[in-house]
């Protein structure tokens, strides 16, 4: 199951990005925002980090404008990796070596074109593991010591 969220700045994209993941067949969950009136990032962002924190969901999708605040809401959260990615080679990397959690797009940033082919390379790549995945651990002792 992925979490999908925006606020109104990624709404449009949000949309095709749910289209995208049931045309895959996958299944997801919407937690909005689901109109174009302005909303606070943080109050979606929390919901799906929230959500994949505790292991409702594998995974998730955030957008908001710009993605920053997006992503700095939903790293907040306990065991979080949610990478802000802005093309392909950001999208694979954020997946191949850091495993992200939450894939986070700029809907003001990018097209809808370009933000459905970040989630296809996202959900398609695979953690390399190895050495990656000391560093991992390294990013968890260092969340475990606030």
């Amino acid at each position: 199951m992925i979490a999908v969220g925006s606020d109104h700045g990624g709404l449009e994209l949000k949309q095709a990005v749910i289209e995208l993941l049931q045309n895959r067949g996958l299944e997801c969950e919407d937690f909005g925002t689901n109109g174009s009136d302005s909303v606070d990032y943080p109050d979606f962002g929390a919901k799906v980090a929230n959500a994949v924190s505790k292991g409702d969901v594998e995974k998730g999708v955030l957008i908001c404008g710009t993605g920053i605040g997006m992503s700095i809401i939903a790293n907040k959260f306990s065991g979080i990796r949610a990478a802000l990615v802005h093309d392909e080679f950001t999208a694979q990397m954020s997946k191949e070596h850091n495993n992200a959690n939450i894939l986070v797009m700029g809907g003001r940033i990018l097209s809808v074109e370009q933000g459905v082919r970040l989630v296809e390379l996202w959900l398609d790549t695979k953690f390399e593991g190895g050495r990656h995945q000391n560093r991992l651990l390294k990013i968890a002792a260092a969340e475990q010591a606030e």
